[in-house]
């Protein structure tokens, strides 16, 4: 029988699931990888530990389910968007890689729009450049860490570094690095003059040859082999910026369905034959080549999601986290639990998702408002649900502006799609009925659909995402709790813009020097 394995490389979580040719999951295993934060607006990971990381996965799927590596057909690897992974000409890892929701290069697009430069780069690239991307990123390290650029081999994403590590074979996805500033999007290929606009043609050398994403782009070598367990010569696809792997699990492959997608990152996202182009919305709305070449995938995203809650529960919760463990709980079942305590209309504090970035200011931060000494915290617990879940709406509202018509439906995947409260309160809070696909990881079930395509199992990536995906059942929003959310979403808009002017003197008082 052949299996087919999916990697998912996300902010927090290394993951691999091996699946049938049905769908069918037949065995998860995930890792957290430690997110490295030197110094405030700075998230980073060692290269070297993230390769560990999904090879220790790989070995524990093969040895959990007993499925024998001649069985595995093929596989493949999404990974989050933006950051940047560096190899070195000395066959190592140039510096630790930079996660998606690193902010240390904020100035950069705020400078390049102050010079006009932003406005002819979006002309090419059909997209605002933002600090997380690799350009702003590599444009930091030119300023203050330029003996890493003089060691570069290889410009990375992320899944295209694991990759990498598995076949030996270079190579560029075509929508991850079209999400990340560097692909002239009418041509589908990088451009001299996009590089050069930012002060980057020197580079260019280092970016990788493009490969797409359903089609066989190397083998399994004989070392990577040894590591995983997996066998020497297995097919591995190009594979997905996450985005697309969700996406795929989803069956969100048409015009007229939107997806949602709650994780490391808040996105809201359909596909369109065209790309958004006009100026005025290229302010939130970003474009990227989709998993199906004839489509472009529209985004409106901001790091606001659920890994503000990862940090409520690491950092917030440890001897809840203790107990629950003692206990043979998920803590995350555990707070589940209080957030379903604390009925809809009461007043909780007010959270502002904005520890790792947000869709508001350049420098903005996190916060509670509204705190009494009448909150416990479960009132937190659900103050960071609801704020993460109003996070979201703002960017649905963006994205709807380019949207044609009014959805019917949204399609969440993500962390968020495994909370039934969670996800009753954003069907409530978007006011529109929530689907969710019927899989535990839909990134690496994205993956896997990707792998039987590129093999040949299916003729195309829509024929297998129409065998091997499935949905859950529908979640409708509770029509007096849309009310109350309403009267809270409100609040929340407020108390952002209310803090709009603190920000600038808080990132000075960080940075003095």
């Amino acid at each position: 029988m052949k299996y087919y394995l999916g990697l998912d490389n996300g902010g927090t979580t290394t993951k691999a699931a091996l699946y049938d040719r049905d769908g069918k999951e037949i065995c998860v295993a995930s890792m957290a990888t430690e997110m490295i934060v030197p110094a405030p607006d700075y998230v980073e990971r060692d290269m070297e530990e993230m390769w560990e990381a999904n090879c220790a996965v790989i070995r524990s799927v093969l040895e959990k389910s007993r499925v024998s590596p001649e069985d595995i057909a093929g596989l493949a690897v999404c990974g989050h968007g933006k950051g940047l992974y560096l190899w070195g000409r000395d066959g190592r890892p140039v510096r630790n890689g930079i996660i998606s929701t690193d902010n240390r290069a904020w100035k950069y697009p705020l400078r390049w729009e102050k010079e006009g430069i932003l406005d002819e780069t979006q002309k090419l690239a059909c997209q605002k450049a933002i600090s997380c991307q690799p350009v702003s990123l590599l444009a930091w390290l030119k300023d203050h860490e330029p003996e890493c650029l003089e060691r570069v081999q290889w410009i990375f994403e992320a899944k295209d570094y694991i990759r990498f590590r598995l076949t030996g074979e270079a190579k560029a996805e075509l929508g991850d690095y079209s999400g990340a500033h560097l692909i002239n999007m009418h041509k589908k290929e990088y451009d001299l003059e996009l590089l050069k606009l930012l002060g980057l043609e020197d580079l260019r050398d280092a970016l990788p040859p493009l490969c797409e994403s359903a089609k066989v782009c190397g083998y399994v070598t004989k070392e990577a082999a040894e590591k995983t367990g997996l066998k020497e010569g297995t097919p591995v696809a190009g594979g997905f910026f996450d985005l697309d792997a969700c996406m795929l699990a989803a069956d969100v492959l048409t015009e007229d369905k939107i997806c949602m997608i709650a994780g490391t990152w808040s996105v809201a996202l359909y596909i369109s034959r065209t790309p958004v182009t006009e100026k005025g919305l290229l302010k939130y709305i970003r474009n990227s080549v989709f998993a199906l070449p004839q489509y472009y995938l529209i985004e409106v995203g901001s790091p606001t999601s659920a890994s503000n809650n990862e940090w409520f529960v690491r950092e917030l919760l440890p001897e809840a986290r203790q107990k629950s463990k003692e206990e043979g709980k998920s803590i995350y079942d555990v707070i589940n639990g209080w957030v379903e305590e604390i009925p809809a209309a009461e007043a909780c504090p007010i959270f502002v998702p904005f520890l790792f970035g947000s869709n508001a200011h350049p420098n903005a931060k996190g916060s509670f408002t509204g705190i009494t000494g009448f909150h416990t915290r479960k009132h937190l617990a659900r103050g960071v649900y609801e704020g993460i879940a109003f996070s979201h709406r703002t960017d649905l509202e963006r994205l709807l502006k380019a949207y044609q018509g009014k959805p019917e439906v949204i399609r969440l995947t993500g962390g968020v799609a495994r909370s039934k409260v969670w996800t009753q309160m954003f069907a409530d809070v978007m006011n529109l009925p929530i689907e969710t696909a019927d899989v535990n990881e839909t990134g690496t079930l994205g993956c896997a659909i990707a792998a039987a395509a590129a093999t040949g199992e299916y003729s195309s990536v829509a024929q297998a995402a129409a065998h091997m995906s499935r949905l859950a059942k529908r979640i409708v929003p509770i029509p007096e709790n849309v009310e109350v959310y309403n009267r809270k979403y409100a609040l929340y808009t407020k108390t952002v813009e209310a803090l709009d002017g603190v920000w600038d003197a808080y990132q000075a008082f960080m940075e003095p020097n």
